[in-house]
């Protein structure tokens, strides 16, 4: 058992940070952001790509840089499953998940490895991240609502310098995210670090909660910069793909079948189902590709207990301690 506060324990020759990016058709962004990562100053860094089947002419865009690792997926076999592979594959101290489409400031990795550092109750750390513009917030954490939903805290906000504290947070946002290993290896419930049921969306916030529960922290780090181009935003719900819809829809339900204590649920019981009827009316009037995600939850109802079974029983806070996160 891993207990948060313990001391790393690199193994020689390790680097201290794995960049791991999982790119599929991203050959618009992908340039901007290995660009990036070559001025970071940190250097004890090792960049590893797995490419998701991708169409377009991601491929030819990696070639020119200096990635220790380039795999190649024939299918898309998702963001959770492509991340898993990419944790196993390579060791390293911490492990940072980054998005394609994010560009980083020069001192973005040194920056969240020393507030780490700082910090051996942290599992993870969240830089702030503005959108391309510079000028408009796009996450400087994720907040979790009493209805369940989680936010990106501070986006579409003008940056006004309002978030300019350290301060300790729910989770980082996926986009860019600097996790601990020994973190990530004690909150991996049956060798999955990202839950695979999720495939992609939410689970940023599933990892964040399953590592508060077991009494892991996390930090906000204002110094660490990056700009991070969002596509997937409630507003342009009815332009993205059907397929993004539908994990979005899936994976708010197992995001709590997952993590959710009793008292959390009684609390909160009539915001919930409030919440969960104006998802379930939207998708049967308008959304019809989507019925199927309410249905998900019901068709693997018996495996989906046993993961949440194995995860409740290794909580090692109060509920309580839980509770105080949502607002």
């Amino acid at each position: 058992m891993v207990t948060p506060g313990e001391p790393d324990n690199a193994l020689p020759g390790m680097p201290r940070v794995s960049v791991n990016i999982v790119t599929f058709n991203s050959a618009e962004d992908i340039t901007a952001c290995l660009k990036s990562l070559c001025q970071q100053t940190l250097k004890d860094l090792h960049v590893h790509i797995l490419d998701n089947a991708s169409a377009d002419a991601t491929l030819q865009r990696i070639e020119p840089f200096d990635v220790r690792y380039l795999l190649r997926s024939p299918v898309n076999t998702g963001f959770c499953k492509a991340h898993n592979e990419l944790i196993r594959r390579f060791q390293s101290e911490y492990v940072l998940f980054l998005n394609p489409d994010t560009i980083l400031r020069p001192t973005f990795t040194e920056e969240l490895v020393s507030a780490l550092d700082a910090r051996p109750d942290a599992a993870s750390a969240s830089g702030k991240l503005v959108r391309m513009d510079e000028k408009t917030l796009d996450s400087t954490g994720i907040i979790m609502l009493r209805e369940q939903r989680h936010l990106d805290r501070g986006a579409d906000q003008l940056d006004a310098g309002q978030f300019e504290k350290p301060e300790d947070i729910f989770g980082p946002s996926g986009a860019a995210a600097l996790y601990r290993r020994k973190a990530l290896d004690d909150a991996a419930i049956d060798g999955q670090f990202f839950d695979e049921d999720f495939f992609a969306y939410r689970e940023d916030a599933d990892l964040a909660w399953r590592c508060r529960l077991l009494g892991w922290n996390s930090i906000y780090v204002p110094t660490a910069v990056a700009q991070h181009r969002r596509r997937v935003t409630p507003e342009r719900r009815t332009s993205l793909s059907k397929e993004i819809n539908y994990h979005s829809v899936k994976n708010r339900f197992l995001l709590r079948i997952n993590n959710m204590t009793a008292n959390l649920y009684r609390r909160n019981l009539w915001r919930i189902a409030v919440r969960d009827a104006a998802v379930a009316g939207y998708v049967l009037l308008w959304e019809w590709s989507s019925i199927p995600a309410l249905f998900y939850p019901v068709r693997h109802l018996r495996r989906l207990i046993r993961k949440r079974q194995t995860i409740q029983s290794r909580r090692r806070i109060d509920p309580a301690e839980i509770e105080k996160w949502f607002s």
